[in-house]
């Protein structure tokens, strides 16, 4: 590895940090303001799950279906006939965010991140009138994916419109991928687990977003915090950024993530913790896959030491054996999930310990 261009093109500048999607609180108008101060390089739209149904990831997706209506039933949303209140609830909420983000946004120029639940996250979560999963079924699977596909590009557009001066980066999430791939999602009985999904079926899938969202003018990328991501899949499906948390990238991952880069493919990495650590514990030992070191990250040592917190990522990159000057340019910093369950105080303070650390990447590439 470590034949990359020195131009390689990346949509955001060098030293950028930004949020992974969803923020705490309930006022559009105060995220939006806060998130545009503390992520001036690559400002993101933000999800508010407070609110309630509708204002999470699933139901902000949910609304953007074509010709597709479902609503919340006690076990999660489900296809019924016709639209009913939850999708004009969603509907609303995604009006008021995307209000605050032209009020706050509408002379931007440069890259703005916005997010949606992906066709496999969705198919995993909605469920068919009979109670199973959409992903269970392949006719339901594929309608979902259209009308996601038609939604996803009908809110491209309306971004595009309301902040003319920018360059879309379209965050697909798919949380729930591995867990379709793998063949372990529950049925509605819970006594037994729905079939693993064929991988050709799914990067089929994905091929088609991308490919469609790339024409609408924006930037594909994909983000999956879970342990077992398939960076290899993502990247030959035409994703163009890969949105990862650095702490469970072990050595098995070198070569997926070595293989990306040399695509010319994005990395945003999480590496600052997304919920407030223990009142109790003054530091505590971060979780991380085998091969990763262990760091200490609880406290106050995760939000003053942005040279630790970007540790596993400079070691990721010296184990790769790119250029360190490839390093700022690649990679943005990002917490390691969304931030809706953080209190306002660490969320904040989440934000300015990965810019901290976005300049350490530049300043000391190496470790």
């Amino acid at each position: 590895m470590g034949n990359v261009s020195q131009h390689q093109p990346q949509p955001w500048p060098a030293a950028s940090a930004t949020g992974v999607g969803s923020w705490p609180g309930e006022d559009p108008d105060e995220a939006m303001r806060t998130l545009v101060g503390e992520l001036p390089d690559l400002p993101h739209l933000p999800e508010l799950p407070a609110r309630g149904a509708g204002a999470d990831m699933i139901g902000r997706a949910a609304g953007l279906l074509v010709d597709l209506p479902v609503e919340v039933q006690p076990t999660g949303w489900r296809v019924v006939d016709t639209p009913g209140r939850d999708l004009a609830r969603a509907g609303s909420f995604l009006s008021y965010d995307l209000d605050a983000l032209t009020e706050h946004l509408h002379t931007y120029e440069g890259p703005l991140k916005i997010q949606v639940a992906g066709p496999w996250t969705l198919a995993a979560a909605i469920e068919l009138r009979n109670g199973q999963r959409v992903v269970s079924d392949p006719g339901a699977r594929r309608d979902l994916a259209e009308s996601h596909l038609e939604g996803v590009l009908a809110h491209i557009a309306d971004v595009r419109r309301r902040v003319p001066g920018a360059r879309v980066l379209v965050q697909v999430d798919e949380p729930s991928l591995p867990s379709v791939l793998l063949g372990v999602l529950p049925t509605a009985s819970g006594l037994g687990v729905l079939p693993a999904v064929d991988r050709v079926r799914v990067e089929g899938v994905l091929r088609t977003l991308f490919a469609a969202i790339a024409d609408a003018g924006a930037v594909p990328a994909a983000h999956c915090c879970a342990a077992g991501v398939p960076v290899d899949l993502l990247r030959r499906s035409g994703a163009r950024a890969l949105s990862l948390n650095a702490r469970l990238l072990g050595r098995a991952h070198d070569e997926m993530i070595g293989d990306a880069v040399e695509a010319e493919v994005g990395l945003l990495l999480g590496v600052v913790p997304s919920t407030d650590p223990p009142a109790t514990v003054a530091s505590r030992t971060f979780e991380a896959a085998p091969g990763v070191a262990t760091t200490a990250l609880g406290g106050s040592t995760a939000m003053s030491d942005p040279a630790a917190i970007v540790d596993p990522v400079r070691e990721l990159w010296n184990r790769l054996g790119f250029s360190p000057d490839l390093l700022s340019r690649v990679v943005v910093t990002t917490p390691t999930c969304g931030l809706a369950g953080a209190s306002p105080r660490h969320a904040r303070a989440a934000l300015e310990a990965a810019r901290s650390g976005a300049r350490v990447l530049r300043d000391e590439p190496r470790r």
